[in-house]
């Protein structure tokens, strides 16, 4: 079975509320979707969210590389779910010519695998979880439920009381919050936040990449005060290979998250012994199956790792994540599913939002498991394109 056609879809999703943190502030989401089609007319969708700030991809530069890849060529026919796996691990997408860390296709190929993986997966009757069992054994730990963690970005005083108190009400046990955003005082706002939190929420803290190497001891140290469990992408990632000696003056474990999109980047973190944790989100790291390559890489280096999300993930990246979460064995942390609280259109027909206390079960159906609401993607649509061999 043969993949028949590849379209493009650039769409642009209004957010509920505005996400701040240090590198930037949203309140739309512009994403990349890849619908592949089977002879027979079964389809398939994948995601990616491109990020100047964290990859250097745009939408602009995502279509252009999806259109001079020469993807058609790519696609052989697969006659079973492991061939088509093995076929999606191949795929390749150029990367700009001064990108040393080979990252600046990574929504791209993610959107592109995920779509390829969901209509084979639709094909031969399998989930997108086998992927993990079928090549990355070591990890395989399937579950029928995950809890997701909660997150706090620019809030602070009385609307830092008020969603504190609110997820603690809602049952969460872990907490991310922002820091690092200019005009707050961050020692301030964390233990605020473990005050209305309590002592008993997990919480770990995030800069974006906020404070320079000279910053990140003082910085980080204050924040210990409220217990935090990990500190997340405290200096750019020019500074990041310097962390060495900032893990040696601190007692909390520094996590890569902007510095870990390929696993050129994972390479050096272990070289550089920058970082005790890996923050893999499916559309920064390539795809579901470069996201279990890291997470097999850093298992052998002793790298502990999370799985993330970005801002604006609808449905589709929502379910690649659940499958890799309830798949993949040691998680630390689990970011994601955030969809009806956060985007206005969510694009399944089915919600597969986290519930009570951050709770979500296994998706069970084959590929992701869910049904596209074609009119709500029409939506939302900008423009669209078919790709040509």
């Amino acid at each position: 079975m043969k993949i028949s056609e590849v379209s493009i879809i650039h769409v642009r999703i209004p957010l509920k509320r505005v996400i701040k943190h240090a590198s930037h502030a949203r309140t739309d989401t512009d994403n990349i979707l890849v619908r592949c089609t089977l002879e027979d007319g079964t389809t398939g969708f994948g995601e990616g969210l491109p990020r100047e700030y964290v990859t250097g991809e745009t939408i602009d530069s995502s279509l252009d590389i999806l259109r001079g890849s020469q993807i058609p060529s790519q696609l052989v026919p697969c006659s079973d779910f492991f061939q088509a796996v093995q076929m999606a691990e191949r795929l390749h997408l150029p990367t700009v010519a001064e990108d040393d860390r080979k990252c600046s296709a990574n929504a791209a190929r993610c959107a592109l695998e995920i779509a390829v993986l969901d209509a084979y997966g639709k094909k031969f009757r399998e989930p997108l979880s086998s992927v993990t069992k079928l090549i990355a054994g070591d990890l395989f730990n399937p579950l029928n439920s995950v809890r997701y963690s909660g997150a706090i970005t620019s809030a602070s005083g009385f609307k830092m009381k008020i969603l504190a108190l609110l997820y603690k009400l809602y049952g969460f046990k872990q907490m991310k919050v922002k820091v690092g955003i200019k005009g707050h005082d961050d020692a301030r706002r964390i233990l605020e936040a473990r005050k209305w939190l309590g002592q008993k929420m997990d919480i770990r803290a995030d800069a974006n990449e906020a404070w320079s190497i000279e910053e990140a001891v003082e910085r980080i140290k204050e924040l210990e005060h409220a217990g935090i469990t990990s500190m997340e992408q405290p200096v750019p990632h020019e500074q990041v290979y310097q962390l060495k000696k900032v893990r040696a003056q601190v007692r909390t474990p520094i996590m890569l998250d902007e510095s870990l999109c390929s696993m050129i980047d994972a390479e050096r973190a272990i070289e550089h012994e920058a970082c005790d944790y890996f923050n893999i989100r499916l559309s920064k790291c390539g795809g579901f199956i470069p996201s279990l390559r890291l997470a097999q890489y850093g298992r052998r280096h002793g790298i502990k790792y999370q799985l993330g999300c970005q801002v604006g993930e609808t449905a589709i990246l929502s379910a690649a994540g659940r499958h890799f979460a309830c798949s993949v064995s040691d998680i630390r942390f689990l970011e994601g599913s955030y969809d009806k609280h956060l985007v206005r259109e969510n694009l399944s027909k089915k919600d597969i939002s986290f519930g009570w206390g951050g709770v979500a079960p296994a998706i069970t159906g084959h590929g992701l498991g869910i049904a596209i609401d074609e009119a709500a993607l029409a939506r939302v649509s900008i423009r669209q394109e078919i790709l040509r061999g």
